[in-house]
Formats: C-alpha cells, sequence, structure tokens
C-alpha cells in the first residue's frame, strides 16, 4: 500500500507569495519608473539599456533596485542561519513581519501616488523598501528548498514544465505546482495593474504585505508546521 503524500503547508504559503510578487512588481515597473523590485533579472537588462543611453531607462531607479535587494538577502541569510536549529514557526513568522512591515511603510509612502510617478525622494524610498523586502524574502525562500516555488522567478519553472513533459519523455514531476506558481504571479500582476490603475500605488503595495502576513500566519497555525529550521 502506498503511503499518502504529507500535505506540507508551504506550499499553499509559497503559491500566496508568488501572487505578491506579482503585486510587487505591477507596483514598481507601473508605478516607479519601469523597475523591478521582485525580479532583478529585469533590473540587469534594464541596467544595460540606460548604459547604452536608451531614452526611458534611468540608471539610478535599477542601481537603488539591485542594491537594496542584495542587502535584504544578506539580512535575511543571517536570519535564517540564526534559526538554524530553532522551529521553523518562528523563523517564517519573523520574515512575514519583517516583508509585512517594509511594504507597509512603503505603501504608505505611496499613498496619493499614482501610475508613473516622478523622480523623488518618495519613489527612491519606496524601490529600496520593496527591495529589501524581496531580497529578504528570497534568501528566507532559498534556505526552504521548496522544489519548483521559487516565488519570484519562473524561468526555470517553465523550464521544467516542457523539459520534463512526457512529450519530452520526462515524468511531468510537480506539474501542478509548477502551473499553479505561474498562475499566481500572473494574476498578482493583472490584480496589481488593476488596483495602480483604479485606486493608486499603496493599494497593490498594502494588498501584498496583507497576504504575507495573513498567508504566514495560516501556514504556521497548520499542525504540520512543525519542522526545525535546517541549514
Amino acid at each position: 500500500m502506498t503511503d499518502t503524500p504529507r500535505f506540507d503547508p508551504r506550499v499553499p504559503l509559497l503559491l500566496v507569495l508568488s501572487v505578491t510578487t506579482g503585486l510587487v512588481d505591477a507596483a514598481s515597473v507601473l508605478g516607479l519608473g519601469k523597475v523591478f523590485t521582485a525580479n532583478m533579472t529585469g533590473n540587469i537588462v534594464f541596467l544595460g539599456f540606460a548604459a547604452a543611453g536608451t531614452p526611458g531607462f534611468a540608471w539610478p531607479l535599477f542601481v537603488v533596485a539591485l542594491l537594496s535587494f542584495l542587502v535584504g538577502a544578506l539580512i535575511g541569510g543571517r536570519t535564517g542561519r540564526a534559526h538554524v536549529g530553532r522551529p521553523e514557526r518562528r523563523w517564517l513568522l519573523t520574515e512575514a513581519a519583517i516583508e509585512t512591515a517594509l511594504l507597509w511603510i512603503a505603501a504608505v509612502l505611496a499613498i496619493g501616488m499614482g501610475r508613473n510617478s516622478p523622480e523623488s525622494a518618495p519613489v527612491f524610498a519606496i524601490i529600496a523598501l520593496t527591495g529589501l523586502a524581496m531580497g529578504f524574502r528570497n534568501a528566507t525562500i532559498r534556505q526552504m528548498k521548496v522544489a519548483d516555488l521559487t516565488t519570484t522567478v519562473l524561468t526555470l519553472t517553465l523550464t521544467g514544465l516542457a523539459a520534463d513533459s512526457t512529450a519530452a519523455g520526462g515524468g511531468n514531476p510537480n506539474w501542478t505546482r509548477r502551473i499553479a506558481a505561474v498562475v499566481a504571479i500572473f494574476v498578482g500582476a493583472c490584480v496589481g495593474a488593476a488596483l495602480l490603475l483604479h485606486v493608486g500605488l499603496a493599494a497593490p503595495l498594502a494588498l501584498a504585505g496583507a497576504l504575507v502576513l495573513g498567508g504566514t500566519l495560516a501556514c504556521t497555525a497548520h499542525p504540520a508546521a512543525n519542522g526545525i529550521v535546517k541549514a
């Protein structure tokens, strides 16, 4: 008899966090001047455009996003290592509290701002805050090591869907999880864009923070979330 796979509450949490990636990038790309604060690959490409003198790409925005993301990842890495051997609940709640606080502070700064806000101190502050939050989160997700759920990057996910498919001679591992990750970021981007266009820049950031906190609380309340943080 085959044992039923044990439910992992981290999987729905990471899908919720994937939704927030779409929300945050919708806010940053559409509201802060063509800059990503969750997906750093885009910033490297945009920075290259700016270096070549392409109109409409402001290099300071990308530098701030990249540096803040790196600082967030550094802090996230140290936080994760500090929790090794301790209950995973405590680690995840700490991560959620920090990420939510950064996103909500950014939302407060964004009140009254709409689409294509001009470069200003609040814009750079929001980029830095959301970059810190996403870097911190990515370091946490990296240490969690849940297959096919990075919450921010889909290139390898899409590659896996095709390369591991039955058409390619594979066994379609985790195909539902992979598709769900793609759909989650897509939905987050759609909702984020709609909120930005019809409500303002603060709305997608505030919703992202609420989903991070609510999703983590639901995950850590599940009886299965009783693991110990591993290195």
